[in-house]
């Protein structure tokens, strides 16, 4: 028989207050604690580490921060989060690289059947919310629960993301629309405003940062 956290994770209804859950809710909650309210010589990003299920090179997430597990969640490389960023991660949280998240933007992997007798009995589930290289999500932006955001996109702030978006776009609102393909003309732009910078203060390396 498979354990709630199983059912969980495979997208089935599952007992939101099962007791093994429960455990892993109380070591997420004392992290989260050390990291939100540091004490001397505890490092949070240290603790975000524990926390976090995979995280690539370079990572920073601002706290205060607020997730389901922690374990569930997956970063790749060069990942800033800024901060008050909440990720319920009763599903998979899949992020890719280079991938810049606002203040106040919401994960959204679980949900709750929309039927009240159903959902009374405390089920929910979890649908995973996948998230490409090289996006940008504006501030104050809900992605729903088993959505999928392509490469290289960038969602404006205060979206609400309902469906899957595609690569390559600029995607705003509530729902959230694409509005535009990213092009050729956006590189050239940027470049010259690249090069504008580099002319007035000189060439930036990657940072650390961390």
């Amino acid at each position: 028989m498979p354990s709630e956290e199983q059912r969980m994770l495979s997208g089935k209804l599952y007992n939101v207050y099962d007791k093994e859950l429960g455990k892993k809710y109380e070591r997420k909650d004392q992290l989260l604690h050390q990291i939100n309210f540091p004490i001397p010589d505890v490092d949070p990003q240290a603790k975000l580490t524990e926390l976090i299920g995979k995280m690539g090179q370079n990572c920073y997430i601002e706290p205060p921060f607020f997730c389901d597990f922690g374990d569930n969640i997956t970063l790749g490389d060069d990942v800033y989060c800024n901060t008050n960023c909440i990720f319920l991660d009763s599903g998979k949280i899949s992020i890719g690289s280079r991938v810049l998240i606002g203040p106040r933007v919401n994960l959204f992997a679980a949900g709750h059947p929309i039927d009240a007798g159903v959902r009374n009995k405390w089920l929910g589930f979890g649908k995973p919310i996948t998230i490409g290289d090289n996006v940008w999500i504006g501030g104050g932006t809900t992605v729903n629960p088993g959505m999928t955001i392509g490469n290289n996109v960038v969602i404006g702030s205060g979206s609400v993301v309902t469906t899957d978006i595609p690569n390559n776009v600029v995607a705003v609102g509530n729902p959230c629309h694409v509005l535009r393909k990213i092009t050729e003309q956006d590189k050239i732009y940027w470049q010259a405003e690249e090069t504008d910078y580099v002319e007035d203060r000189g060439p930036l390396g990657s940072p650390d940062i961390q």
